[in-house]
């Protein structure tokens, strides 16, 4: 199976999935998937509806378990170690959680978990600065239930970068966001892959990250049909699968609080 893979030997993957395979509910949704990733060299896992793609990057980042292949992070397979190296950002997760808190709350609770009970002495820096990347830092201590859906999702991008993460995984951050919080999402990613971060992004369509983007993996009904250039012609309609009746579609993401998720090995 072909796999995003441009890296010289060189440079380490930051992510490396071959041959992965994952069946719910009866059903195999992905048949033999591989995908890499390089640090500096954002990749796009794009598709129609149904496909695949948040599948695969919830088995990569170990919310869903596989039934063949093998994951591999920075060369390791994943462990709580790993997961302190990769921030993620799942489809659909509300800002929400039925407890009041601020967009500075939120995004410093990024700081805890896998191992970590207190945030770092300065955590309140840190916070402040993701915020500020993602152009949202004048809102810091606005209740998140007050804010707009794309500033929620600004948010919550801002918690998943607070610690500087290596790999970032980003499932279809653009999904129903304004212009502003689309732009400020491009110029965030722009500088973290200059940095040399390692970038994972599910999209239906390039869009506002068109520039930033030139290697992508396509699929359809669970299986690789291209690697290479994105489809930069291409909108989300005329992508492999988006008209196509599925036996499946990607399962949705659980309702989650902002501070309850981490990857589990």
């Amino acid at each position: 199976m072909a796999a995003a893979n441009r890296n010289s030997p060189a440079t380490p993957l930051a992510a490396e999935a071959r041959g992965v395979r994952v069946r719910l509910g009866g059903h195999e949704i992905l048949h033999g998937v591989d995908i890499m990733a390089s640090p500096g060299e954002p990749v796009a896992v794009m598709g129609g509806n149904g496909s695949g793609k948040s599948t695969l990057v919830r088995a990569l980042v170990g919310a869903l378990p596989l039934t063949g292949g093998t994951v591999r992070i920075f060369g390791e397979p994943r462990s709580r170690r790993t997961a302190d190296r990769v921030g993620y950002v799942p489809q659909r997760m509300g800002a929400g959680s039925g407890v009041a808190a601020t967009a500075l709350e939120v995004v410093t609770s990024g700081l805890l978990g896998a191992g970590h009970l207190r945030p770092p002495r300065d955590a309140k820096q840190r916070a402040v600065a993701a915020l500020d990347d993602l152009a949202v830092g004048d809102l810091a201590h606005r209740d998140v239930s007050t804010l707009s859906g794309g500033q929620q999702q600004r948010v919550l991008i801002a918690r998943a970068m607070v610690r500087d993460p290596e790999l970032l995984i980003l499932d279809e951050p653009m999904a129903g966001v304004d212009v502003p919080s689309q732009e400020a999402l491009a110029a965030a990613l722009t500088r973290r892959r200059d940095a040399g971060g390692a970038i994972i992004i599910v999209l239906h369509e390039l869009g506002a990250l068109a520039p930033l983007i030139d290697h992508a993996v396509v699929l359809d009904q669970g299986c690789v049909t291209h690697v290479g250039e994105p489809p930069h012609a291409l909108g989300a309609h005329a992508l492999p699968g988006h008209d196509h009746d599925h036996a499946h579609t990607d399962v949705p993401e659980p309702p989650a609080s902002p501070f309850a998720w981490e990857v589990r090995k």
